[in-house]
Formats: C-alpha cells, sequence, structure tokens
C-alpha cells in the first residue's frame, strides 16, 4: 500500500543495499553505486572490548596482533558467529555511508542479501542488526536471488535461469522462475576452504606453516581450477615445522589446483545435485541460457571452463561477479513495489528447499 510519508522519506534518505558476505562487506547506496567494499574484519581489544579497527584496516592486522587485540571475522559460513560485533560493523558502515551528509536526514531504508540456507533464528538476528545499527526499515534476500537479478537474470519471466554465486563462506545455487526460487543448494564450502586446503597442503607436503592471509594471496595470484594455458610459481614463505625456521619453496599452479580439488570437488557435486533437482522443462531453459556465476570464487581462474565441463552446459562469469549481490539487491530497493515478493521474510517459516 502506498505510503506518502514512506514516499517523502525516500526522496531524503540514503536507502542502502547491503551483501554481508562471510570474507568481505559491499554497501551499496541508492543511486550512486558501490561505495563500501570492505573486509568482515573487526579488531578488538580483548580487555576493554573496546573495537580497534574495522575492514580493511582490521584485515592488515590478522595474524599480527599482541595478545591484549583479536581480529576477528563476526560471520563464519554465512551467518553471524558474533551478533554483538556484527552489529557494531554494520553500524559502522551505515554511520560511514551518511559521515560526508552535513544536514539532517531520514534513517535508510537497507536490503541486506543472505544465504539461502538459513535459519529463521539467524534471520532475525541480521535484521535486528540492521534495525539496531540504524536502519529505518530492512528487508532480507536469498544472495542467489539477488545475485540472479545483479547478473541481469530474467528471474520474473517464465523461463528456467540458474545463477552459482561462490563466495567466501558458502556457495549458493539456485535455478529461478517466475519471480522465485524453483530448487536451492547451500553449502558451506567457498573460498574459505579453498584457502584452508592450501594451507593443509603445504603443512603436508613440505612441513610448512602458513596462515589464511598467504593461502588466500596464492590463490589469487597462481591458483586455478583448470589447467592453465601456461602453469606459474610462485615462492611459498613460511616456518618450517621441523626446524621451527623461516623458509621459502617454490610451489606450482598445479600444486595449487591440487589442493583445491577437494573443495572444488564439494562444489561441482552441489551443482549436478541441484541440476538434477531441476524439473526437465527448467534444464531445457538452462541448456539454452547457461549457468551464471557470481560471487569472489567466480574470479579463480578456470571457475567457469572446469564448471562448464562437469555440468554438460555453458557457464559464463557475470559482469563483475563480486557486487552481482549487493546491485540485486540494490534494484530490488529500486523497484520495491514490483520486487518485493522476491524477499525472504522474518515472520513466516521458511519454505522447505531441497537440496
Amino acid at each position: 500500500m502506498f505510503n506518502p510519508l514512506n514516499a517523502i522519506l525516500g526522496l531524503f534518505s540514503r536507502d542502502i543495499s547491503i551483501d554481508l558476505g562471510t570474507a568481505y562487506t559491499l554497501v551499496l547506496v541508492r543511486g550512486q553505486g558501490i561505495v563500501i567494499n570492505e573486509p568482515s574484519v573487526v579488531a578488538i581489544e580483548t580487555k576493554t572490548k573496546k573495537i580497534l579497527a574495522i575492514g580493511q584496516e582490521a584485515k592488515e592486522m590478522v595474524g599480527r596482533t599482541p595478545a591484549n587485540i583479536v581480529a576477528i571475522r563476526p560471520l563464519r559460513d554465512g551467518v553471524i558467529s558474533d551478533f554483538d560485533i556484527t552489529e557494531r560493523m554494520l553500524h559502522y558502515f551505515i554511520q560511514k555511508v551518511h559521515e560526508k551528509v552535513f544536514l539532517p536526514i531520514p534513517r535508510p531504508r537497507v536490503v541486506v542479501g543472505i544465504p539461502s540456507g538459513v535459519t529463521e533464528v539467524e534471520k532475525r538476528a541480521v535484521h535486528d542488526a540492521c534495525i539496531s545499527a540504524g536502519a529505518r526499515e530492512a528487508y532480507l534476500i536469498e544472495q542467489p536471488m539477488a545475485a540472479a537479478i545483479g547478473a541481469g537474470l530474467p528471474v520474473n519471466d517464465s523461463v528456467g535461469s540458474m545463477v552459482i554465486d561462490i563466495g567466501g563462506g558458502t556457495s549458493e545455487m539456485a535455478v529461478i522462475s517466475l519471480g522465485g526460487i524453483v530448487v536451492s543448494t547451500s553449502i558451506r564450502v567457498a573460498g574459505d576452504e579453498m584457502d584452508e586446503g592450501i594451507v593443509q597442503y603445504a603443512r603436508q607436503k613440505y612441513n610448512l606453516l602458513i596462515g589464511e592471509r598467504t593461502a588466500e594471496r596464492v590463490k589469487m595470484a597462481i591458483g586455478s581450477a583448470y589447467p592453465l594455458p601456461e602453469e606459474q610459481t610462485m615462492l611459498l614463505r613460511g616456518r618450517n615445522l621441523i626446524s621451527g625456521l623461516p623458509e621459502a619453496v617454490e610451489i606450482s599452479s598445479i600444486e595449487i589446483r591440487e589442493a583445491l580439488s577437494p573443495a572444488l570437488e564439494v562444489i561441482i557435486d552441489a551443482m549436478k545435485t541441484t541440476l538434477d533437482q531441476t524439473p526437465p522443462e527448467l534444464v531445457a531453459d538452462l541448456m539454452e541460457q547457461g549457468i551464471a556465476l557470481a560471487g569472489g570464487g567466480a574470479l579463480l581462474k578456470g571457475m567457469a571452463e572446469r564448471l562448464s565441463e562437469e555440468a554438460k552446459m555453458q557457464v559464463y562469469v557475470a559482469e563483475d561477479p563480486m557486487t552481482c549481490v549487493a546491485r540485486g539487491a540494490g534494484k530490488v530497493l529500486e523497484e520495491l513495489d514490483t520486487l518485493r515478493h522476491v524477499l525472504t521474510s522474518t515472520q513466516r517459516s521458511a519454505t522447505p528447499r531441497r537440496g
């Protein structure tokens, strides 16, 4: 129903959409685009619980802090593991959006992308965190739906569309038709598991202890899901577990691909499960339309080629895959009256999903 007060407030508030990710939080301001893209990391003084840094500054502290400071990620596997810290992080990002405005303006409406597998309790936690952080109204949208809208898929048409969103903590895949999710699968295997695979590989093969940040850098530099035209090498620096001394070893992209293989196999199996549960008419649509790949995992070299080979159909990387969820949620915010049906409710039970 049309609300004149909301219409007036909407003219002045800086409504925002948030991709609340395990690894990164992206904030889009209506009419301005992405204004914040920072790691979901918070540095805290352990005795006083005082927040020392949030975002990129906090991530720089990971693995380098003294005993009285801890750098934590308040979201794990796509869900809030520390409500208080998440609320303060959201408050920081929302305030940062508004800090350059000198006139008093209404509190913003917020649309947040959440994993499709979260419970009602977890949905309520995200909703309450947004309201506590200063939102006038908070709406939730499942990340695969937001990613599909952000990737430009025809989600409201009577044609099947599929998106695979590989983030930091979760991989989401969904087949969408007529504005709803027909089949979806959410697994807690994604970028973080890939990083952990590299850490374990270095430990087992070279007795070399490396940190998560080093593993992430290696993955981004020479990691791949499919054989490269020209394989690469780089130096991997860490601590030798036997001697206890610093050591550097040369590691190849072939070895990193082997280290990433267990996590990739789980993602591939989830994709096949989703396709297996998809009605045949929609599978025919997918064979014609292809599958869109979104999220940070889409940037892993050869990911689309590997998934295409396994699915026996085209898989392509969406435009600017990292921002698909934030842009999709932003589009819902712009067209709230026509796209309200794609939002998920915190009042009712979630519709049972297969997968």
